[in-house]
């Protein structure tokens, strides 16, 4: 493993620096504790997506959009270690950035490695340029963790194709422009083909958003009904009933996505919240001080290995696999901590919680990483047959018709 950067990694740090000081918004786009996922106000909701959008469209500008992308699209071209740098030095400095992350976190690269010409000059530079919104039209009340068992239809006629059914927790689906759409539409393959991957306008005909109050009380997620919704046969990502290589391009760079965000909260922020409440007296609450500031290390050196083997042109090890699941398991430990430290006013809200409430959001707020991108179990599941080689689940489905499926 490296721990020091290459010389050429410190120069295009310093390069990063430079442009980041002299072009980001004065406030920082906003109040750092204001993202998507804990607005409850929606007009402080719309301006959060404006400030989000124009931040973008600086970095399309300055040649910034994105830093892995091919360079005919928009992007720098370079390694996932300068994206990871580039975005190290823009968390310190910019809090406007989440609306993007399914656009051009998954949606985009997707495009890139599975879309016609046609539709990557279409869809990736207005991507990048901040003027459109994606969202991931993938989950289903009966079809979440098991995602092969999805069950919203699509039928053709002629250049079109009818889509009928229902998604659930869909981010950010009440402010996005297009989605990206899983759709059943040969039920005599087995569950995990038969299924295609379609581009949708948000703004079709028979769409309907429905927001999902959160225990925390914003509404970031959504449920989606689909009614006799049109989609031209154009909008089809990788094929007629071959949509499972897409879905996996797609979920990779989500659970990248997840993983690589290393938890929200910073152990100085852990620290002082305890010399506040006098837990930094308490000597369990320390040892589970001290826990935490050790699963934060094992966070960044797990980065660093997945950076050093990237650096190195080499594919990553087991640690990009499990690196989703240490993530969620960091802010459910975490979580409890931190509401043992508030003692009884972990019971109290808002503004009459310490701290506006801050801490009673970072407890309740763990399921949308903890479920959203593969529940615990399920990374367990895939780390234990695509990692460890173990034996899989005894299916009972395996090669049967979807039709044929118990619903």
């Amino acid at each position: 493993m490296d721990f020091d950067e290459t010389p050429q990694e410190a120069a295009f740090r310093a390069e990063c620096v430079e442009w980041l000081d002299a072009n980001m918004p004065p406030d920082g786009g906003g109040p750092r504790d204001q993202t998507a996922m804990n607005i409850t106000d929606p007009e402080v909701e719309n301006a959060y997506v404006a400030r989000c959008k124009a931040w973008q469209r600086t970095k399309y500008d300055g040649g910034w959009g994105s830093i892995t992308w091919p360079v005919e699209y928009g992007g720098k071209g370079l390694s996932g270690i300068q994206e990871g740098i580039f975005k190290e030095e823009e968390a310190k400095r910019v809090s406007a950035t989440g609306v993007f992350a399914v656009g051009i976190g998954m949606a985009g690269p997707t495009i890139i490695a599975h879309g016609t010409d046609a539709q990557k000059d279409r869809y990736l530079h207005p991507m990048l340029r901040g003027e459109e919104v994606w969202c991931q039209l993938f989950s289903e009340p009966v079809a979440g963790s098991d995602l092969g068992g999805l069950r919203t239809t699509a039928v053709r006629d002629g250049d079109e194709w009818v889509v009928n059914g229902q998604k659930v927790w869909t981010s950010g689906a009440q402010y996005s422009d297009w989605g990206i759409l899983l759709t059943r539409t040969d039920p005599d393959q087995p569950k995990h083909r038969g299924i295609t991957y379609f581009l949708v306008d948000m703004n079709t005909p028979g769409i309907e958003v429905r927001p999902l109050v959160q225990i925390t009380g914003a509404a970031h997620f959504n449920e989606v009904f689909l009614s006799d919704v049109r989609i031209p046969h154009e909008n089809i990502l990788g094929g007629v009933n071959t949509g499972w290589g897409p879905i996996m391009t797609t979920l990779a760079n989500e659970r990248a996505l997840i993983g690589g965000g290393g938890g929200r909260l910073g152990f100085n922020s852990l620290i002082k919240l305890a010399r506040d409440t006098g837990a930094d007296r308490d000597p369990v609450l320390r040892q589970e001080l001290a826990r935490a500031f050790s699963r934060m290390e094992i966070l960044k050196y797990q980065g660093y290995r997945v950076r050093t083997a990237a650096s190195r042109g080499e594919m990553p090890g087991p640690e990009s696999s499990t690196m989703k699941l240490a993530v969620s398991l960091h802010y459910g430990q975490t979580g409890d901590l931190v509401m043992a430290m508030n003692g009884a006013g972990a019971m109290l809200s808002g503004q009459s919680a310490r701290d506006d409430g801050h801490w009673q959001y970072e407890f309740l707020g763990q399921w949308a990483s903890r479920i959203g991108g593969g529940t615990d179990n399920i990374q367990r599941n895939t780390i234990g047959e695509k990692v460890l080689g173990l034996p899989p689940d005894i299916r009972v489905d395996k090669g049967v018709p979807f039709r044929d499926i118990p619903s």
